[in-house]
């Protein structure tokens, strides 16, 4: 592969990755109320996905997803309704945080939201795996910059490389700026913010996507 092709598709992939998008929204959630190392786990999730997109793609099975609409709406569905589950439950925690502080005068300790590493991997790779948008973009990209001369599979696996390098560092810097608001982070009326605005968040996300129509 020529070394511009690369820089063109990891100057696509940082405009994708640099986005707003769910995965954003999570990892602002997460680190602030679990920690850093669960929003690791998170961005582990993401880079399995892409991985999965990326091998399913060659298979031909994520065009299958586009080509049938019936196929694309149940995994469409599926990731709205993931989406919305998540900012759901985001917004009952923020409400169930603003009615403690009404009937209590003292103020409550924040409790760190405790998440196992499995659950916060999980939690990043479906928001990727059941969002067709990535499967989609996955099909629009890999044309444009594989060679029909070139080994499909490695050149396949290289560009998802670069994906996951580039969302790797870019989600890491997040995580450790987020993670300096040590102040902010464990205060209470910060979690239930960051809680309200994560569920409305992702609620839109997943309207948004139960939406979307396969091109």
């Amino acid at each position: 592969m020529e070394f511009a092709t690369i820089i063109s598709f990891s100057v696509v992939v940082l405009l994708l990755v640099i986005s707003p998008g769910p995965n954003g929204v999570l990892i602002a959630k997460t680190v602030p109320t679990s920690g850093k190392l669960i929003g690791f786990a998170n961005v582990a999730g993401f880079i399995t996905a892409f991985y999965i997109h990326g091998t399913l793609s060659i298979l031909g099975i994520s065009l299958i997803l586009v080509q049938s609409s019936k196929a694309f709406f149940i995994v469409k569905m599926l990731g709205a309704a993931y989406l919305c589950c998540i900012g759901i439950k985001a917004l009952r925690e923020a409400i169930k945080g603003l009615r403690s502080e009404s009937e209590y005068s003292q103020p409550v300790t924040p409790a760190r939201r405790k998440r196992s590493f499995f659950k916060g991997f999980a939690e990043g790779l479906l928001t990727n795996v059941l969002n067709p948008k990535v499967a989609m973009f996955y099909l629009a990209a890999f044309p444009q910059f594989i060679s029909p001369t070139a080994n499909g599979l490695n050149t396949a696996m290289l560009l998802v490389t670069i994906h996951a390098l580039i969302n790797l560092l870019w989600f890491t810097a997040m995580i450790l700026l987020l993670a300096q608001l040590t102040k902010a982070a464990t205060n209470n009326n910060f979690q239930r913010w960051v809680k309200g605005v994560t569920g409305v968040v992702f609620v839109a996300f997943g309207i948004k996507l139960a939406s979307l129509r396969a091109v």
